[in-house]
């Protein structure tokens, strides 16, 4: 589903995990390569138009591995040992965007956010289609969520470590 129909579905959830995105403005996305062993890499998430989506550099391994297996996870960045900012992790499926209305779109909000918009046609850009999702903070009110659409929200206390 479309992040603003996940962010509809499971807004507590949804609100944790925009928050986090956007407040680093990188993300980590694991895809799975050719040989079956996962890869890891950092990407820029923006929200368009209802959608979270990725850009990447014009036949980067991690785009190829989307191309060839769109499965992947969307984690948020995490910089605190301790867990006090809690992490966010999407489990989607990437799909490809070829619109050139969606293209044009997703460019004026990368212009708007960092004044550099990458050039057509060179780079691969995917829409995030949501299956799950997941949160987890280590401090202070110690939880964890996890959401799909089967089963919807759950919560549950996150013991000591």
């Amino acid at each position: 589903m479309r992040w603003d129909e996940f962010a509809a579905a499971c807004p507590e959830l949804a609100a944790l995990g925009e928050e986090r995105l956007r407040a680093r403005e990188l993300c980590l996305v694991g895809t799975l390569r050719r040989n079956g062993w996962p890869r890891i890499s950092p990407v820029e998430p923006d929200f368009v138009d209802g959608e979270l989506m990725l850009g990447m550099m014009w036949r980067s391994p991690k785009a190829l591995d989307l191309l060839r297996d769109p499965r992947c996870v969307v984690h948020s960045v995490v910089s605190d040992r301790m867990g006090s900012e809690g992490d966010f992790k999407l489990y989607a499926r990437a799909v490809q965007v070829d619109d050139p209305e969606r293209r044009a779109r997703y460019r004026a909000t990368i212009k708007a956010r960092i004044d550099w918009e990458p050039s057509e046609p060179s780079y691969h850009l995917f829409a995030v289609d949501v299956d799950s999702a997941g949160f987890v903070i280590f401090s202070g009110e110690r939880y964890g969520l996890a959401w799909d659409p089967e089963q919807g929200l759950r919560r549950w206390p996150q013991r000591e470590g």
